[in-house]
């Protein structure tokens, strides 16, 4: 994050021998405690638009944008790594060679005081060349044996690793260990090892295809992108609330492990859709839904979190753009205490909070209202057959205090389909809906009579077909002592188009 990005208004929580206060403050702006950041309630000295963040967005990875010193440690990764995978030197050894190497050793060493004794001196010369020439015979037996042989093939999430290739991803791949690790050349090195040796002993370059034999896409699943083409991924752990699910995620640790397996095959699923490339969009935006889940004090769950927070930081570094937490209930500071030891400044930067009552104002700071899910206040609905993300632009209206706004929906052609959404933000506004004909002397026909929208309610969906020119009204009043936000889209069907 950058310091000439888009400072957004914050409540910091701050540890209890302090008040409480709001302070404005930029979010590369990081400190002990995790921050509270909620977009606070619109009033008058507020644009007349959504907020949308800036405040996060994603390191250049094109070589000429890196600083000089981000430039040399990238050259010094490449020349290790280089030097590393033509070496055979990337993964661990296996024990076996290690063992049989000794053993060759010292049976060489046992052959060679025989050999002196039985053989005469003018023939030492000779059968101590063959007893080398037989040692390395049965060194290079072992290494065929053993499968390490040098692999120039090395890759992650489909990337090329050798340098020398010349893959377009690769810089952008060394340059995420990188970043994770604020340019240490040799600390990153040793976490892309460490990468690369779990993928290799947890077979999770073919975990996408596996058959786990669970299934717990209703906590966790990819849906849709944010404002700058993010993939989003979901994380839902009210359903955790469940107890049979409960039990057949964390009862046991069998359990726990295929949890964690299903939570790494979705992140290499998410990963996927990902363009690895300089200029492409690397990395994801992982909301998590707090609301109604188990506490994390609950043995089971603190300890299948732990191990996911700790291996997904460990393993996919820079591959989470943002997360927000949303619905985030009082428990929330126990997890703070219990996941910040494992977590590095860097990440806790990116981190974002919602109370229940700000969800849909802090989601769509980052990602647009035709991709949040309608249980979020958004415009997405599941098996959507009115509404396609490209259908019916959203447009923004601000109701100022104390006053009223009218949407108007034009109605030009008789037997047409009229279709809108409307999303209050901060609710609490009176809303009537009406079709007005243009014919002088026509009365107005109520298609919703007026009624106080509260949070609850979510979004609105309605239609009207007309049987005459005019257009449908929807009319907002805004009682409160604060203004309100309105988004909304419309439709219009033609009669011969259902």
């Amino acid at each position: 994050m950058t310091a000439e990005e888009t400072p957004v208004v914050a409540e910091v929580v701050i540890p209890q021998e302090q008040p409480k206060k709001v302070v404005e403050e930029s979010e590369n702006d990081v400190q002990e405690d995790w921050q509270v950041k909620e977009v606070q309630d619109y009033d008058d000295s507020k644009p007349k638009t959504v907020q949308k963040s800036s405040s996060y967005k994603e390191e250049s990875n094109f070589l000429s944008d890196l600083k000089e010193f981000e430039k040399k440690a990238l050259n010094e990764f490449k020349s290790k790594l280089e030097e590393a995978i033509l070496g055979n030197n990337l993964f661990k050894k296996k024990e076996l060679k290690k063992k049989q190497k000794e053993s060759e050793e010292k049976e060489k060493s046992e052959n060679k005081e025989e050999t002196e004794k039985e053989t005469e001196p003018e023939n030492g010369e000779e059968s101590e060349k063959q007893a080398q020439e037989e040692a390395e015979m049965n060194e290079q037996k072992a290494v065929e044996e053993n499968g390490e042989e040098i692999d120039k093939d090395v890759s992650i999430w489909g990337t090329p690793l050798l340098p020398s290739k010349g893959a377009e991803g690769t810089d952008v791949i060394l340059l995420k260990f990188l970043r994770a690790r604020e340019f240490k050349v040799n600390e990153a090195f040793e976490m892309l090892k460490k990468t690369l040796q779990w993928r290799k002993e947890s077979n999770i370059d073919s975990i996408s295809d596996e058959d786990l034999q669970v299934d717990l896409s209703s906590a966790f699943h990819m849906n849709g992108i944010d404002r700058e083409g993010h993939p989003v991924c979901y994380n839902i752990y009210g359903v955790f609330g469940n107890e049979e699910l409960y039990t057949k995620a964390f009862g046991t640790e069998e359990n726990r492990k295929q949890f964690l397996r299903w939570r790494f095959q979705l992140m290499e699923k998410g990963i996927r859709k990902l363009d690895l490339k300089p200029g492409g969009v690397t990395s994801l935006l992982q909301i998590s839904d707090l609301k109604n889940s188990p506490s994390p004090l609950k043995k089971d769950l603190r300890v299948a979190m732990k191990q996911a927070v700790g291996i997904l930081q460990d393993n996919y570094p820079e591959l989470v753009a943002r997360n927000i937490f949303i619905n985030v209930p009082f428990w929330y500071y126990a997890l703070n205490s219990l996941l910040s030891p494992f977590l590095t400044q860097r990440s806790k930067s990116k981190f974002v909070v919602a109370r229940p009552a700000k969800v849909t104002e802090t989601l769509l700071k980052y990602i647009p209202a035709e991709e949040i899910p309608v249980q979020y206040g958004g415009f997405k609905r599941e098996n959507d057959f009115e509404f396609s993300t490209e259908d019916g632009k959203v447009s923004e209206l601000v109701i100022k205090a104390g006053s009223s706004e009218t949407i108007e929906i034009p109605a030009e052609e008789v037997g047409a389909m009229l279709l809108w959404d409307v999303i209050v933000l901060g609710w609490e506004v009176n809303y009537k809906e009406e079709f007005v004909p243009s014919e002088d002397g026509s009365y107005s026909i109520i298609i919703s009579k007026g009624k106080k929208m509260s949070y609850s309610e979510g979004p609105i969906r309605n239609s009207f077909k007309n049987n005459q020119l005019g257009k449908v009204v929807l009319t907002l009043v805004n009682s409160s002592g604060k203004r309100k936000m309105v988004l909304y889209r419309y439709k219009i069907k033609k009669s011969d188009s259902f």
